[in-house]
């Protein structure tokens, strides 16, 4: 009987044992994610999910949900873009706005010396990468965010380790997450022949150093420390190969040899150094003071964003350029989600007749951020911007930003809040006049793949279509 009364007891209590623990566990997460510093929308949509569902919303805040975090900023070394030797730009272009607050905001002084080369295609991306490792005499430095398994990886995987062979430094660094099934047996070429792999954060096994939601977005390739390339581009077929390919996405990127790259280098080694465990002081004895040297005459800023960087220069620098464009806004991107503060800014600046125009892919990889994006759209349009969808068979990965042919924006980070925010980015804006002109043709080619919007229909497709574009709206800022 009193074993009876006991099982009783305990299958009573239980529920409200486990009822409490969700309660405290929901308290301890809302807590933390008010203590944050982050965008009102996706605080919003965490207190939603937190409070309706807190055993689902609570494991993937914990899991998912990490921003800024303080224990991952004491770990890793803090990138430092301030390297002796330098040049100066125009003291006119240290003092434009985005200069001076991209500078204050911990992103040092734009670099003068620079010879810029645009890549705009994947044919281009993979020759320029293919000659440029090839080319290399002391280092090669390349951090991805997606390594594919296909005939383009495994190209550059076996030349990787060629060139290691032939006693080339050789460094690997692979996203955990982006280069889940890649990093391991894949590269196994380049380690046998001396090169360096590493992965940043892994997600397999978890390494307890940080929030799983934290991934590298960065692409950067570093070579011989005075050039590199940046932008856009994944190792992968979708994105580079040598032939034309019906399957290939439209992206971009540039070539910079100057002290931008050895800038570059310098957010490599930061990286480096916390993914590889190793010391980064004794990875900068490695530094070359003979790689900062004049290449050309673009003047340019290297944007390091992202947990390890204080505040957000990314964000604060394109919401700069936005406030301060005179005649035309350009923004290609292959995901629009930003934040009030940006869309207000731009719908200002379209009721002000301002030329703001957008141009995303008609049809993107991820169907929930096309729904979600409908919304900033549609109050784009309203305020007499131009919104061009790109159709031309491929998905639109570009990633530019082009104010008043003065400053472009080019780099990893997408329009949307986790490259804003959550990601590790890196971003280069450009200020000489003959970088951003040719950036403007490029542009303008593009508007030959495109299409305005077609006028919304009302009827029953259209009542899902706002139910699903309201659902991905409201789940955006978790994205």
């Amino acid at each position: 009987m009193d074993t009876e009364l006991s099982r009783v007891v305990e299958t009573s209590l239980f529920p409200h044992f486990l009822t409490m623990g969700g309660f405290l566990l929901a308290v301890f997460a809302i807590a933390r994610l008010v203590g944050e510093k982050r965008p009102p929308s996706n605080t919003l949509a965490w207190l939603l999910i937190i409070g309706l569902v807190p055993y689902v919303g609570v494991p993937l805040f914990v899991l998912i949900g990490g921003r800024k975090l303080r224990e991952l900023k004491k770990r890793k070394h803090p990138v430092v873009l301030n390297l002796p030797g330098v040049p100066d730009v125009d003291p006119a272009i240290a003092a434009s706005p985005t200069a001076h607050t991209l500078a204050s905001f911990g992103a040092g002084r734009p670099a003068g010396g620079n010879s810029v080369r645009l890549i705009t295609t994947g044919e281009q991306a993979y020759a320029e990468l293919e000659g440029l490792i090839l080319r290399a005499q002391h280092s090669i430095h390349i951090a991805t965010f997606i390594l594919s398994r296909d005939d383009t990886g495994r190209h550059l995987v076996n030349l990787l380790a060629k060139r290691a062979r032939e006693g080339v430094k050789v460094r690997l660094q692979l996203d955990g997450l982006g280069c889940l099934l890649s990093s391991w047996g894949f590269v196994d070429p380049i380690r046998q022949a001396g090169g360096e792999v590493v992965r940043f954060m892994p997600v397999l096994p978890l390494s307890g150093r940080g929030s799983a939601n934290l991934r590298n977005h960065r692409k950067i390739a570093v070579f011989d420390q005075h050039t590199a390339m940046v932008g856009g581009h994944n190792l992968a077929h979708e994105y580079m190969g040598a032939h034309p390919s019906k399957k290939r996405w439209s992206d971009f990127g540039a070539i910079i040899s100057g002290p931008g790259a050895a800038l570059l280098n310098e957010v490599f080694l930061a990286d480096w150094a916390f993914a590889s465990r190793q010391s980064y002081k004794s990875l900068h004895t490695e530094i070359d003071p003979a790689a900062v040297r004049i290449e050309g005459n673009s003047a340019l800023h290297v944007v390091a964003s992202g947990p390890d960087v204080h505040g957000d220069p990314l964000y604060e620098g394109l919401l700069s350029m936005i406030q301060e464009a005179e005649q035309s806004i350009w923004i290609i991107t292959p995901y629009f989600i930003p934040d009030e503060v940006l869309l207000r800014s731009l719908i200002v600046k379209a009721r002000a007749g301002k030329d703001v125009t957008l141009i995303v892919p008609a049809t993107s990889n991820h169907p929930i951020t096309d729904y979600a994006r409908r919304h900033y759209l549609r109050q784009l349009r309203k305020a007499g911007a131009r919104v061009l969808l790109h159709h031309n068979g491929h998905m639109l990965h570009s990633k530019a930003v082009i104010v008043d042919d003065r400053i472009g924006l080019l780099g990893s980070a997408n329009f949307d809040l986790r490259s804003l925010f959550v990601n590790f980015e890196i971003s280069v804006f450009l200020y000489s006049e003959a970088d951003v002109q040719a950036m403007r043709v490029w542009a303008n080619k593009l508007l030959h793949h495109c299409k305005e919007p077609k006028p919304e229909t009302p009827g029953r497709n259209r009542i899902w279509g706002n139910l699903a574009e309201d659902i991905s709206r409201l789940l955006a800022p978790l994205l």
